[in-house]
């Protein structure tokens, strides 16, 4: 253990604030994670900013609500506001699996235990907090008060729901990342303009009164979207709303918009420009302990910081705008890099600590491989609402040059206590096929892929193509699966050019908006076709502030306003998951049965042959068979992808 005192942590209990000698807080924060003083832990990086502006500051974590809520009173009153936070990840993700199961794990507490989170976290605090102390400001930020700051569709209730702002009674919420917000909240109140002032502050979100006056602000326009009222009588006019949403949320120079609720109007202020590196530098420089708090020591490891303790974050955002994901929702589209001397001053700190055994679980971020990515022409990039800068094509606007990059991995391994660091962020492989990413610098991407695969993996290269059938890659905004091939064929190459023995680990998603079960029976041939036997698999899931969501609950798809079959019903989710195990015993009459149903004998030979039976079904489930065999698929998979015949879908 370190030489910490507990003076390093923010205080969590009367005792702590009383050793730092502070008779009131500027600032309580409650989250619904266990306090972890890391960067990679929101709570702990609002925490650690609003320190850094010479506020006295103390955390909440987990408070309790089932017992006389006293956790939401004993620190008292602080002068400025509460501050709210779900934790990580939006509670329902946290407690829920996608088919609605509560999970019997909760990575973000000790020993992994259950039941220290509510469903609905923000909101459940934020209530709390307005009930016991009515004239203090309530302001929520994180994931979840991001993600549904709008009229949005939650999956577990099987409900729209309206804005947080409305259930949780909050003054205020912060959307996106909250450092640039923050600074300019504290700012003003430091001035002492009252809170209730605070209506012109970019990435905020409010409510007003129907009598109350919108403030008005000559440097934006406006823009209204469909009411709430509106969006649970019309699924189609719900749906147009998100356009409007999405593009407006990935704009350099973005509208303010408002949208009615009841007798209220929720207006969401302009996102402020992305990061600068000195901004984003300066928050990942301040004084993290990057341990989690001492009152943790007997109740067991949590599983979240064991996974990313030793891992480095090197920049935020993602250009790449998937449908079914919410990173550029929350972060934004547009990358914000910090600097090399930045990260290796956190390189040298890790190095440095008492556990460390001289390995790096991570360098990395949303993506891994998006570091320095920008506009190269920036008046351009500020015209676009473009909601992914690589779907349909990469940009020929966009720099994805790879080499600062390999770099920036020299420069981390050349440290005297780094044995190796490892690439645990996902790789956009697409990005790395010449013929996808066509103005990059062939040999550059080569010698990313090289070094990656030489000096930052331990026997597999996990990547996501999601899907094969090019439909279903479209909405998903991901690019066709014959890149995935040329990949592989590359991957292969370097494989036996270097002797390495490495496995290539391709995820799926099963259930996604357009799929359908003859697209599952063809992934799951082609992919047999290739040798793998798939294990990182996964069910869609619905999560507020997505197209693939949208689409999940309207029908429809937001920006064509075109009706877009969804697998729903658990039986249909189920089928599909199914296709992914052809190999188990149990499961090759069931898809013999299907396929033969809709016509498909191809794929029957293809995917459960009978000769095959013996073969496949005696291997163990959820094990990966990897060959390093050609790319091409095999004779019969052109007559797999053919189009489907109208008279053979179900």
């Amino acid at each position: 253990m370190q030489n910490n005192k507990l003076s390093d942590w923010l205080p969590t209990t009367n005792k702590e604030v009383k050793i730092r000698g502070w008779e009131e807080l500027d600032v309580i924060l409650f989250s619904g994670d266990a306090y972890v003083d890391h960067p990679s832990f929101g709570p702990a990086v609002i925490g650690r900013i609003l320190e850094s502006y010479g506020l006295r500051v103390a955390i909440v974590p987990q408070p309790n609500v089932n017992d006389d809520l006293q956790d939401f009173t004993k620190l008292g009153t602080p002068r400025l506001f509460f501050g709210v936070t779900g934790g990580c990840m939006d509670p329902m993700v946290s407690n829920y699996t996608a088919s609605k199961k509560r999970r019997d794990k909760d990575a973000y507490t000790p020993n992994g235990d259950i039941g220290f989170r509510p469903d609905y976290a923000t909101t459940v605090y934020a209530n709390i907090l307005k009930d016991k102390f009515p004239d203090v400001p309530v302001l929520i930020g994180g994931i979840e008060a991001s993600l549904r700051r709008v009229t949005h569709y939650d999956y577990w209730s099987d409900k729209l729901m309206p804005s947080i702002l409305e259930t949780s009674k909050a003054d205020m919420l912060v959307y996106g990342m909250g450092e640039q917000p923050l600074r300019e909240v504290v700012k003003l109140l430091q001035k002492g303009v009252p809170f209730s002032s605070l209506k012109t502050i970019q990435q905020t979100a409010f409510l007003v009164n129907q009598n109350e006056a919108i403030p008005k602000n000559k440097n934006w326009e406006d823009v209204e979207i469909n009411s709430h009222e509106v969006c649970l009588n019309d699924k189609k006019k719900y749906a147009s709303n998100f356009k409007v949403i999405e593009q407006e949320s990935n704009k350099l120079y973005a509208r303010r918009i408002f949208q009615k609720i009841k007798d209220k109007t929720l207006v969401i202020n302009p996102p402020y420009p992305t990061m600068t590196e000195e901004e984003i530098d300066a928050s990942f420089d301040l004084p993290y302990t990057r341990l989690p708090h001492p009152k943790y020591d007997k109740r067991g490891p949590i599983p979240a910081f064991e996974m990313i303790k030793n891992s480095i974050n090197i920049h935020r955002g993602c250009f790449g705008g998937c449908s079914f994901c919410t990173i550029s929702a929350h972060q934004g589209k547009f990358i914000a890099s910090r600097s090399e001397a930045s990260i290796l001053r956190e390189v040298d700190k890790v190095a440095n600590m008492p556990d460390f055994k001289g390995y790096l679980s991570d360098i990395g971020g949303p993506s891994a491989n998006m570091y320095k990515m920008k506009g190269k022409i920036q008046s351009i990039c500020d015209k676009c609402v473009a909601p992914s800068c690589i779907s349909p094509v990469i940009c020929s606007n966009l720099d994805t040059s790879h080499k600062p990059l390999t770099e920036l991995y020299k420069a981390v391994d050349r440290h005297p206590k780094i044995k190796k660091s490892f690439i645990g962020s996902g790789i956009r492989h697409d990005m790395l096929v010449p013929e996808f990413n066509k103005n990059a610098d062939a040999k550059e991407l080569d010698d990313y892929t090289e070094e990656v695969m030489t000096n930052h993996i331990s026997g597999r290269l996990k990547v996501a193509p999601e899907h094969t059938s090019d439909p279903v890659l479209k909405l998903m905004r991901k690019p066709s699966f014959k890149y995935f091939h040329l990949f592989k064929k590359r991957f292969d190459r370097i494989n036996l050019k270097k002797k390495l023995k490495l496995q290539l680990i391709p995820y799926f998603i099963s259930n996604h908006p357009a799929c359908e079960m003859e697209d599952m029976a063809n992934l799951a041939a082609e992919t047999k076709d290739m040798g793998f036997q798939l294990e990182q698999v996964q069910g869609f899931t619905p999560t507020p502030m997505t197209v693939a969501t949208v689409i999940y609950y309207s029908g429809y798809h937001p920006y064509t306003l075109e009706k877009v079959k969804t697998p729903k019903t658990k039986k249909e989710k189920d089928d599909q998951h199914r296709f992914f195990f052809w190999y188990k015993k149990e499961n090759v009459e069931w898809i013999r049965n299907i396929l033969n149903k809709v016509g498909r004998k191809d794929l029957v030979e293809a995917l459960v042959p009978m000769k095959e039976d013996k073969k496949w079904t005696s291997i163990k489930p959820n094990k990966v068979k990897n060959t390093f065999d050609d790319a091409i698929p095999a004779k019969h998979s052109k007559k797999r992808n053919k189009p489907k015949s109208k008279k053979k879908r179900r």
